[in-house]
């Protein structure tokens, strides 16, 4: 039986647009007491706060710093932390011959880097919980099935989903480590032309949804600790495709 999520304190990253935003109305509608974290865009945070009844937390995860403290705020705002939902992150088309040392560092700050010192943090908070908790990092069908002109993108997803397996076998048996690992999610019907193409490919025919990626979220936040180390492609059948 799913456990309930009502006043569970739920931190999610990225949580300002598009799937976090998605991720914290979901919580927020669950009961959950959601962290809503930022990094600039303040404005539409604090909609994504009032919206779902959540406080708002601002750091720069590419600074490890930053990390330390926001799970610092959220602990003493809270008192504890039952779930982590890495969902911040960059996507980037990068040539190989036209890539920067600057940019792959960048890039794989925010995508890597970043989730496992959260990881980190989170697991520092949960273990010294009676009820441990329970950690979702959102990687990629990039990690699972590479795209030609994105190799850092998806070398930094594929090391999301390899994080969240070692993870699962080192936090467990307290905390329960999953990721999802979204298909194409638009938020709207104006797609660039590759985009559209990736969509044509989907055998469900057609993209996928920020709504859909909560709810594989929060099946991970609520079910059973036995699932853990697990990856959910929520990609309308995209990642099977021959």
């Amino acid at each position: 039986m799913a456990e309930s999520l009502a006043g569970k304190v739920i931190l999610v990253t990225g949580a300002a647009r598009r799937i976090g935003r998605s991720i914290a109305l979901a919580l927020g509608e669950a009961g959950a007491q959601v962290a809503v974290h930022y990094r600039a865009s303040a404005d539409e945070a604090r909609q994504t706060a009032q919206d779902c009844g959540g406080r708002l937390f601002q750091a720069d995860l590419a600074d490890v710093d930053q990390i330390r403290r926001l799970f610092g705020e959220v602990h003493a705002a809270y008192g504890r932390l039952d779930g982590l939902v890495n969902n911040a992150a960059q996507y980037e088309r990068m040539p190989i011959q036209e890539t920067q040392p600057e940019e792959w560092d960048r890039l794989h700050a925010a995508n890597l880097r970043a989730p496992y010192f959260c990881c980190q943090q989170a697991a520092g908070i949960m273990r010294s919980q009676p009820t441990g908790g329970r950690i979702v990092n959102l990687s990629s069908l990039g990690g699972i099935r590479p795209w030609a002109g994105y190799a850092p993108y998806n070398a930094s997803k594929a090391g999301v989903i390899h994080m969240t397996r070692s993870l699962a076998k080192e936090l467990a048996p307290s905390i329960a480590v999953n990721s999802v690992a979204p298909g194409v999610i638009e938020f709207s019907e104006e797609h660039a032309p590759e985009v559209q193409r990736m969509i044509d490919a989907t055998p469900a025919g057609r993209h996928g949804t920020g709504d859909e990626i909560a709810e594989a979220v929060l099946f991970f936040l609520s079910c059973t600790k036995f699932v853990t180390g697990q990856v959910l492609a929520v990609d309308g059948g995209l990642s099977q495709r021959a």
